[in-house]
């Protein structure tokens, strides 16, 4: 009997996109981001960290109060255990084991009144059910000149998005997200009448092991892909082969020593307060 698909738990999740990121070059190109455009700003919590150590670097001395909203256990716990270092180098930390409705909705009631000099959102607005609320609640928790940063799939390589359009439809419900890129938030943006400016940076992902039969890092990448657990052994022969027949197109992927590598370009757009 072969199992029915269904969407992976917040569990499998950690583990699929762990595979993601082990076969793109995300990070590589975050960093890179950080490193060129860190001074306009003066998941598990790796990329938060190498954005403080910059910008302790940049103000040496300056006490730094970091708060977290993240409703993933395991990658609060991730996040903890990288962050022990920072501890004792002038850096506090306030944990929320919260989504961002669910913080929202803390602080509305709390009546707090806490400003933050950068706000970032790094890959997390796929999960978000009302952006537009979202980002003008964040936008409303800048202090004066303060930057709020989203990463996010520049509109240009969404072919994740368009694949997922396409073939939602032969797929479970899924509560693992939804696809938006880059211009439906500067859309969102431009409706709130909010200054923002744009950074696009390359970013690939290698999904050869995808049509390696019997691969256990092609299986994870196309659970991540997909967002159901087991895809290749649970969904039909004909979606796993129109899927993968589309990974390949040229608009999808370009193929470099023999390897198959996704466009993954990611935009980072820098909001001002």
């Amino acid at each position: 009997v072969v199992p029915s698909m269904r969407s992976l738990t917040a569990e499998e999740y950690v583990e699929a996109f762990k595979s993601f990121l082990d076969h793109s070059t995300e990070h590589q190109c975050m960093e890179e981001f950080n490193k060129e455009e860190i001074h306009l700003l003066s998941g598990e919590g790796e990329q938060d960290l190498k954005m403080i150590r910059i910008l302790q670097a940049a103000h040496p001395g300056v006490l730094i109060n970091n708060e977290i909203v993240e409703p993933n256990p395991q990658h609060v716990a991730a996040y903890k255990g990288e962050a022990l270092w920072a501890t004792s180098t002038g850096v506090s930390f306030i944990w929320h084991q919260l989504t961002c409705s669910e913080y929202e909705q803390q602080v509305k009631e709390k009546c707090i009144n806490k400003k933050f000099d950068f706000i970032h959102m790094i890959q997390m607005l796929y999960r978000v059910e009302d952006i537009p609320n979202t980002i003008k609640f964040f936008h409303s928790c800048l202090g004066h000149q303060g930057k709020h940063l989203i990463i996010i799939l520049t509109d240009l390589s969404s072919h994740s998005a368009s694949l997922w359009k396409k073939y939602r439809h032969c797929l479970p419900s899924t509560n693992s997200g939804h696809y938006i890129t880059s211009d439906g938030i500067t859309a969102v943006l431009r409706r709130l009448s909010i200054q923002y400016h744009v950074h696009e940076f390359p970013s690939g992902w290698d999904i050869t092991e995808c049509f390696v039969e019997g691969d256990p890092d092609g299986g994870q990448m196309m659970d991540f892909l997909t967002g159901m657990k087991n895809f290749l052994g649970t969904a039909t022969p004909a979606l796993q082969r129109h899927l993968q027949e589309a990974l390949c197109q040229p608009e999808c992927s370009s193929k470099k020593d023999g390897r198959v590598i996704f466009c993954n370009n990611l935009s980072m757009i820098v909001v001002e307060s």
